[in-house]
């Protein structure tokens, strides 16, 4: 019934805007849902390197999988999980990773369509996005599906040939489109009037604000890596303060222990 709940209050949250700082692992799913954030949302990237791997399709699905679970643990808010590719190049790979992505707790997934730097063709990325609706259904949970096409974010800017995409991944069972690569205002608008469904903006330093992106119709805004870049950026600058300084001013601020420990039943 909880996840039920969860799941329709995560397709609720894109009637108007979603902001999502994305999260990597208990501690930081719990701290950013103390913030606020009204649903919880893993970063593939993010993840990939707290566990000393690459992102791009390498990280193994069962450590994935594991870093789920404690999030959901922790979590009161819906989760959604960054699935990359799949973790499997056949529909059962695809469908076994849907099934075991919704047993873990999240409500929503984000599905990539491209692999090893190129675009699947689109009828193929189509089919791999009705496979996990597929899944979903069968397993009782409406599923938030948030199709990504890397067109813009491998260098193809291709509009017609994105909104096409959306198009077919919609038709196929798609809750949502992600469009990494795209924050020109101009263009964000055009996407969002072409697609009809919402539509998710990457966004990091440099990108316009949440609100000029909410103006050009977009309804969901994660910040995909970039969160968890900031804190290993502050990471390596503290440490380099206190190992050839001395002091401590890059760990000024900092949630105390037992503010820390708090955010643990």
């Amino acid at each position: 019934m909880i996840q039920t709940e969860r799941a329709a209050a995560f397709h609720a949250l894109h009637g108007d805007l979603l902001v999502l700082p994305n999260c990597w692992d208990a501690a930081s799913a719990a701290v950013i849902e103390h913030a606020g954030a009204k649903a919880l949302a893993t970063s593939s990237a993010a993840v990939a390197w707290s566990l000393g791997t690459r992102d791009g399709n390498m990280l193994d699905r069962g450590l994935m999988l594991e870093h789920l679970q404690r999030i959901c643990a922790v979590a009161t808010v819906p989760v959604s999980c960054d699935v990359e590719s799949g973790f499997g190049d056949s529909a059962a790979d695809l469908a076994e990773t849907t099934r075991l992505v919704i047993e873990a707790g999240a409500v929503g997934v984000n599905l990539e369509d491209a692999l090893s730097g190129a675009l699947r063709p689109v009828e193929e990325a189509a089919d791999r996005v009705r496979v996990v609706r597929e899944a979903a259904d069968a397993a009782g949970v409406n599923l938030y599906l948030n199709a990504r096409t890397d067109s813009y974010l491998l260098g193809a800017a291709d509009f017609e040939g994105t909104v096409a995409r959306a198009v077919a991944y919609l038709g196929a069972g798609a809750s949502g489109i992600f469009v990494p690569g795209v924050t020109d205002l101009e263009e964000v608008a055009r996407l969002t009037a072409a697609i009809d469904a919402p539509v998710n903006i990457l966004t990091g330093p440099g990108a316009p604000a949440v609100p000029a992106l909410k103006e050009a119709g977009a309804r969901r805004v994660s910040a995909g890596s970039s969160l968890a870049g900031a804190i290993f950026g502050h990471i390596e600058r503290a440490t380099r303060e206190l190992l050839e300084h001395g002091t401590y001013d890059e760990l000024a601020g900092p949630r105390s222990w037992g503010e820390m420990n708090g955010l643990f039943a």
